[in-house]
């Protein structure tokens, strides 16, 4: 399933945390990510150092409780398509409160409090300006709309302990999605990425500014989003790119 949506899951999802008595299970590239993903990182799977995080989540799963489902590690790539990718925004790690994380960066399902960075975001929007249409208050902080329209929603590090911040950290998963940051860069035009907080920033090493349109500012999180934050104008400017280049804007209204 994809991640609770009641669909059939495109790819399997269980090699990345099975049981940890089977870490050398191998990952044939067919099984491992959705369609579109899988000749874009078809050798990622036989890196000694992805199955090296596999090993790890294994074992981190067998301990304890770790967010979000194994069913949800994925859902940044399977909502979005890589051809369908128009803007790219990159959180830290996946919230660690319980039923919070759902492989969607700042996303939670619908019927769970917006946690303080996403109140944040909502905050920013309504506070755009130049924003069409105008945003309005959401009922909920499920963002799966805005990866329909294109929105790659990725967090740098895609598994976390439960009630752990950053327990996954320098464990491989920077260096995946460093790869898949660097994949877009190099097959696709155009593209916007919103890059906030430090984490964020990083990945802008792999991404050519003559090529992409690359906006930085501080991380949502209540400690900083008040050093630049709010005010930064991303979600317009993000449009006024996309249209610069002839195609639709994105509709930031949460749905």
């Amino acid at each position: 399933m994809i991640c609770g949506s009641g669909m059939a899951m495109p790819y399997h999802i269980k090699t990345l945390s099975a049981a940890a008595a089977r870490p050398a299970m191998p990952t044939p590239c067919p099984a491992c990510f959705p369609p579109s993903w899988r000749p874009i990182l078809g050798g990622v799977p036989d890196e000694p150092w992805m199955k090296s995080l596999q090993t790890f989540v294994a074992a981190r799963r067998a301990a304890g409780p770790v967010h979000p489902p194994e069913e949800c590690v994925f859902s940044a790539l399977a909502h979005t398509p890589f051809d369908k990718v128009r803007v790219v925004i990159l959180g830290q790690d996946p919230y660690h409160g319980p039923g919070q994380a759902h492989g969607l960066c700042f996303s939670v399902k619908r019927g769970v409090k917006p946690p303080p960075s996403l109140h944040n975001i909502f905050k920013e929007l309504a506070g755009d300006p130049l924003l069409a249409p105008p945003f309005a208050p959401p009922a909920h902080g499920e963002l799966t709309a805005w990866a329909g329209q294109g929105v790659l929603l990725l967090n740098n590090v895609l598994t976390v302990d439960a009630g752990l911040a950053h327990s996954h950290a320098g464990q491989g998963w920077e260096r995946f999605t460093d790869r898949v940051v660097a994949e877009l860069n190099g097959r696709r035009e155009g593209l916007v990425f919103l890059l906030w907080g430090g984490p964020a920033q990083k990945k802008a090493a792999h991404v050519d500014r003559r090529r992409h349109l690359v906006l930085e500012a501080p991380h949502p999180s209540p400690l900083s989003a008040y050093r630049g934050f709010f005010g930064c104008g991303h979600f317009s400017k993000a449009n006024a790119h996309l249209e610069q280049r002839g195609g639709p804007p994105i509709d930031w209204n949460v749905k």
